[in-house]
């Protein structure tokens, strides 16, 4: 194998591992929440995003990763009226995992993106979106906000994704 080949792999490698790593970041903290749900998937979140139109807030799907609800609660998501009735005990998750020894507590130390989306959402939604982050290492985790993470900023690289 050339050595471009080996790089190439090992990125690969490396793109796969970061988000396995992240998804099960995301089992993890769903798991620790008891009132937290995945989003749903298929109609029952084109449902939620109809009911959400409804109410004049626009965001998409990918835009949040769980929902949490005040009190355990069992949502039927493909029942428009039971979404529709839910909606104001809602607040949107984004999860953000960290899997490396070197973040400390309170997340110094952490980098990661946030989407368009995330910030879109977080804009719309107001109090009803948080992003929680969650250290896959400790088990630490800390629901914070899009704005409370930018004032807490140490440095920022803006870039811009595009699919060909």
């Amino acid at each position: 194998m050339n050595p471009l080949a080996v790089i190439k792999a090992k990125r690969q490698h490396l793109a796969r591992m970061a988000n396995q790593s992240g998804a099960l970041g995301e089992l993890s903290a769903l798991a620790d929440m008891e009132h937290w749900v995945p989003r749903p998937r298929g109609v029952g979140l084109k449902v939620l995003l109809s009911a959400l139109s409804e109410t004049g807030v626009v965001i998409k799907g990918s835009s949040f990763d769980a929902i949490a609800f005040p009190t355990s609660e069992q949502i039927d998501f493909t029942n428009h009226v039971a979404v529709r009735t839910a909606l104001p005990r809602m607040t949107f998750i984004e999860i953000k995992t960290a899997n490396q020894e070197r973040v400390r507590p309170g997340f110094t130390g952490f980098f990661f993106a946030l989407t368009e989306g995330e910030i879109a959402a977080s804009d719309a939604l107001k109090e009803r979106h948080r992003v929680a982050l969650y250290n896959n290492v400790s088990g630490e985790l800390l629901l914070t906000s899009v704005p409370e993470i930018l004032a807490r900023t140490k440095s920022m690289n803006w870039q811009l994704s595009v699919q060909l």
